[in-house]
């Protein structure tokens, strides 16, 4: 339903500044009814490819097909089946929950006729059917959100993008929303792509992209990608992480990555972490502030492949 061929983004240079490649020869694809996350350390390259795949921006390179149309040569057809939800509201937050929706119909020319049924239908999933007549300055950030997708829903696309959508909503608004997405997504069989960095959000979908530096590093479902650094890891909070890692790596030859506070060890088959982790507690107790064996998770992933925690700054 989305495929992208070999796409590239250069942002030109200038007297002071070099030509930066935002997008390097990026190909991926989305099957029809998949749900799919693009993830990956701020400065990757998102920001960009969700502008072109939105036609707010021309690739200097490769092309992108959207439900079989051509995204350069046929804008019309794919902004026909495409609908989107931006990071920042697209929302006028001194109108009322049914006015926004309203002018959505103007914008779609969805007419007077149609028009109450298809506000009706993109609602039944929301908490908003006592809330038609208030201000959305009045929502809280969850409501708020369900008004965005349901806005989007009422034109009936086939192909939903949404960049990074649970930005500044509190953990049950986040899981309530994407939730409810998830299960629109199945039971009307709609391709998502969505942003996010944050990896509790990916668990559950079909494949998760991580991108860095413009190119594709992986792509899969998160069960075969948790399953490319094994079943078990070491993880120690330290009070210097660095000069910890440093000894390990020198004294038992142990390979380590260090996360901010946290120095995590290369993951194990189950079983093998224990003698690992009785070893340092012998040696090096007074530098720890925390030890655990756990189970890797998307987060870890993302940290072996890309070089950086989640939510790590850069430029994009």
């Amino acid at each position: 339903m989305i495929t992208i061929r070999n796409l590239t983004h250069v942002y030109p240079g200038s007297r002071k500044t070099a030509a930066r490649v935002a997008v390097a020869d990026l190909s991926l694809d989305v099957g029809e009814g998949e749900f799919a996350i693009l993830s990956g350390p701020n400065g990757s390259g998102k920001s960009t490819l969700f502008r072109i795949l939105c036609g707010l921006a021309r690739p200097s390179g490769g092309s992108v097909r959207i439900a079989g149309f051509d995204l350069a040569r046929e804008p019309a057809a794919v902004r026909g089946v495409l609908g989107v939800v931006f990071q920042s509201p697209a929302l006028d937050k001194h109108l009322t929950v049914a006015e926004n929706l309203a002018i959505q119909a103007d914008l779609y020319g969805i007419g007077a006729d149609v028009f109450p049924a298809r506000r009706d239908q993109a609602l039944g999933w929301t908490d908003l059917g006592g809330r038609l007549d208030s201000r959305v300055e009045t929502l809280s950030g969850g409501l708020a959100r369900q008004v965005e997708l349901a806005k989007v829903l009422m034109t009936e696309p086939r192909v939903i993008l949404l960049d990074e959508p649970t930005t500044g909503l509190d953990p049950v608004s986040r899981r309530n929303f994407l939730g409810a997405l998830r299960a629109l997504q199945r039971r009307r069989g709609l391709t998502v792509l969505m942003t996010s960095h944050v990896f509790s959000e990916a668990e559950e979908v079909d494949r998760v992209a991580i991108l860095r530096e413009g190119r594709l590093l992986a792509y899969d479902t998160p069960q075969a990608l948790r399953a490319m650094i094994g079943t078990e890891m070491v993880v120690i909070q330290a009070r210097d992480a660095v000069a910890l890692a440093a000894r390990l790596e020198r004294d038992l030859d142990l390979r380590t990555a260090v996360v901010g506070d946290e120095v995590r060890l290369a993951e194990t088959e189950n079983g093998k972490s224990l003698p690992i982790l009785e070893r340092i507690l012998d040696g090096y107790r007074s530098d720890l502030r925390a030890i655990a064996i756990k189970q890797p998770g998307l987060d870890d992933v993302f940290v072996r492949i890309t070089g950086k925690a989640p939510g790590e700054r850069g430029t994009e």
